[in-house]
């Protein structure tokens, strides 16, 4: 059974350092206050921005990188219903080619650290980001993939694989 709640279009950046590690976001705002979480933000939908076009704007403006969309991997989109009994969200996951040579300094939404892969287990992530989001990015990196995540009120969360193509590079 779906539920009427407003839909919500983002974007998520994952960005690496020199040594492969990946800029996270403590946030200090909603949603996922308190968590660890890539960088990004809402689609300025009433403008028709595209997700390629909020991607750039939100590098510039929470990270203060100028890339264009040729510099974006599209490795995921994951659409979520009910997401915390509030919204239904649809998020495309953008690698950024480039690699940041810095950490960018305390934003108004949270502060910034580079962590290497095996330290996420030790952070505090979002339910959905531990449980099949990063381990989705990390297989596709370089690839694709679409899944749907059905949150339910007990907590659980179901998701489907709803396409995936390995990277480049890569077989199974």
């Amino acid at each position: 059974m779906s539920i009427s709640l407003p839909y919500k279009v983002a974007t998520l950046l994952y960005c690496f350092n020199d040594r492969d590690e990946v800029l996270l976001l403590e946030r200090k705002q909603e949603p996922n206050l308190g968590f660890w979480s890539p960088c990004g933000g809402k689609l300025a939908t009433e403008m028709g921005e595209s997700p390629y076009e909020c991607a750039c704007r939100e590098a510039l403006e929470e990270i203060g990188l100028e890339i264009r969309p040729c510099d974006l991997h599209l490795t995921g989109i994951i659409s979520e219903r009910g997401y915390m009994g509030q919204a239904h969200w649809l998020m495309f996951l953008f690698e950024v080619k480039p690699r940041l040579k810095w950490l960018p300094p305390p934003h108004r939404e949270g502060n910034f650290g580079f962590f290497r892969a095996e330290e996420l287990a030790t952070l505090r992530l979002p339910q959905t980001d531990l449980e099949q989001i990063w381990p989705l990015f990390w297989q596709h990196r370089n690839g694709f993939f679409a899944a749907h995540c059905q949150t339910h009120a007990d907590g659980r969360n179901q998701w489907t694989i709803e396409e995936r193509r390995e990277p480049i590079g890569h077989s199974r």
